[in-house]
């Protein structure tokens, strides 16, 4: 039987999708604690605005923003190819991971550091290696559960609206569902994680929140338009892998047109 699943094309690609979703989500979270400026990454000057009266603002974003892109890419094919059920199977595995990945993260901070340890890294600037080691992996409370709630509701939203434009549109405008499907999630995913981690857990004002949303979400706006010629790279080697009869039965299946 394990013979028959790994010869099987659709499987395998379900896997490898799988993999990667699982693996990007949980990569993106352990990076996510270090905030770059967007603007010296294009080699642009950077340059403060205000919005909602927020004076000081500029692209600083977490470099988790890197990779969730993707994240809403993945779910979209596999959305097209497999159906919400197999989207909401990934996202509950891949928060089930995160959530042991920061309990071993845990863990490990609480296990008693080796004395020669701590110092070892002092010659190249780090005199405590236990703080560095904490810092990097001690992520608050608040975020930790902003981060994942605010993914968990994203792919749910991500998930109903691709197929309520695509019970419109049917096969056609791919760019339209997917696009569309993601510009509504990332706002709400932008919306729940500054909610949680900052106006519950560091008290920000409303003023501060929002404003902060609005810069994340220009950025995940634009990276949604600028990936959508991926979607239709993906589709294509996807039908050149499994063939367009196989591809057309399973984007039926999807819709529930036809028996899984």
């Amino acid at each position: 039987m394990i013979n028959h699943l790994l010869k099987d094309r659709p499987t395998k690609l379900f896997v490898i999708f799988s993999c990667f979703f699982v693996a990007n989500a949980l990569i993106a979270e352990c990076i996510g604690g270090k905030i770059f400026s967007l603007e010296r990454l294009l080699g642009l000057p950077v340059h403060t605005f205000t919005i909602f009266g927020q004076s000081g603002l500029s692209f600083n974003l977490t470099c988790g923003v890197l990779l969730w892109p993707l994240e809403f890419v993945m779910t979209d094919v596999v959305n097209e190819y497999y159906g919400p059920k197999a989207v909401r199977r990934i996202s509950y595995t891949a928060v089930a991971l995160i959530l042991y990945a920061f309990l071993m993260f845990f863990l490990a901070i609480e296990v008693p550091p080796a004395d020669f340890w701590i110092g070892s890294k002092t010659a190249d600037g780090l005199p405590n290696m236990q703080t560095a080691f904490t810092g990097i992996f001690g992520q608050g409370m608040w975020i930790i559960a902003g981060s994942v709630i605010a993914f968990l509701v994203s792919q749910i939203v991500d998930v109903t609206v691709f197929h309520r434009i695509k019970k419109r549109t049917g096969d056609k405008h791919i760019w339209l569902r997917a696009t569309g499907s993601t510009v509504v999630s990332q706002l709400v995913d932008s919306f729940i994680v500054l909610f949680i981690a900052f106006k519950l857990g560091s008290n920000w004002t409303w003023q501060q929140v929002l404003a902060i949303c609005l810069v994340n979400y220009i950025y995940k706006f634009t990276m949604a338009i600028v990936l959508t010629p991926l979607i239709y790279l993906l589709e294509k080697r996807i039908e050149h892998y499994l063939g367009k009869e196989t591809t057309a039965k399973m984007k039926a299946s999807a819709m529930g047109l036809s028996e899984e």
